[in-house]
């Protein structure tokens, strides 16, 4: 690997995504030993430099022989190129380009709700609240949810038929359920609730995809929904605890799961 010197990639070091690919670029020899920093450890060189706000929202490269800060995509593309100038020229030809920066848009400004923090000081790199990249994480998770759920509600030998558009109406039901219920308690954290619930989601969908390949009895397949939505069930309790939530939102999130599981059954009699 060609190592790309005289350069300080300043990394959100309470995000393990951003902490696993930083640290990553040096043990491939891509930056060298030096060659990133810790956003809450910023020195004052390179705090001066950088545009605060922006580096909240998009990874900052300081390049100290120019004094010049890269932002983004454009920082990670750089650092790539510089070992495979290749990758780089491809990624910057459009559409691929423009397909890169939404991506890297989309995960870094919900990367809090990906995987939260509990740093929420000012110092902290704390992403701004970007209503289209919200929406547009809580759609994909709806529609890859319905799909994975359409499939495995067959296995569990309550009569149920592989139904899409079924799973999708009980995807956005618990969004509308839990805004109506919630909105005045949560007030302001809204839409960082509604971002992690979604995680909570994706979570139990992506652990229920092993099951749609495993020859799996009814019996065993039930169980191992429960096993899932136990998962969930701590894993949403933790990230309300994290958002400074009581027990109310996790006790509204499992009534309206039970209550439509009894729906279900009883359509199905």
């Amino acid at each position: 690997m060609k190592t790309l010197t005289k350069h300080t990639l300043i990394y959100d070091n309470e995000c393990p995504m951003c902490n696993i690919y930083s640290k990553g670029f040096i043990k491939a020899g891509m930056l060298d030993e030096s060659g990133r920093e810790a956003f809450t450890e910023l020195t004052i060189k390179n705090k001066n430099l950088i545009n605060f706000k922006r580096a909240k929202n998009e990874i900052a490269l300081v390049d100290h022989e120019k004094n010049e800060v890269i932002y983004g995509l454009d920082s990670l593309l750089l650092i790539i190129g510089n070992s495979f100038p290749t990758l780089e020229k491809i990624a910057r030809i459009q559409p691929l380009y423009w397909f890169f920066k939404k991506l890297y848009s989309f995960v870094s400004y919900n990367r809090k709700q990906i995987i939260p923090s509990k740093n929420n000081s000012e110092a902290a790199c704390i992403p701004d609240f970007n209503l289209k990249y919200r929406l547009a994480y809580i759609a994909f998770v709806v529609f890859f949810s319905a799909f994975v759920l359409s499939i495995f509600s067959t296995k569990l030998g309550l009569g149920l038929n592989q139904n899409y558009w079924r799973e999708f109406a009980i995807c956005i039901g618990q969004i509308v359920w839990q805004v109506i219920f919630l909105k005045t308690h949560l007030k302001d954290k809204i839409w960082n609730y509604l971002g992690n619930m979604m995680t909570v989601s994706l979570i139990g969908t992506l652990l229920l995809i092993p099951a749609l390949f495993l020859n799996l009895n009814p019996i065993s397949n039930i169980i191992y929904f429960g096993i899932v939505v136990s998962i969930m069930f701590f894993e949403h309790i933790r990230r309300c605890k994290i958002l400074k939530l009581n027990f109310l939102p996790t006790l509204s999130w499992m009534i309206f799961r039970i209550m439509m599981m009894i729906i279900l059954i009883w359509i199905n009699k």
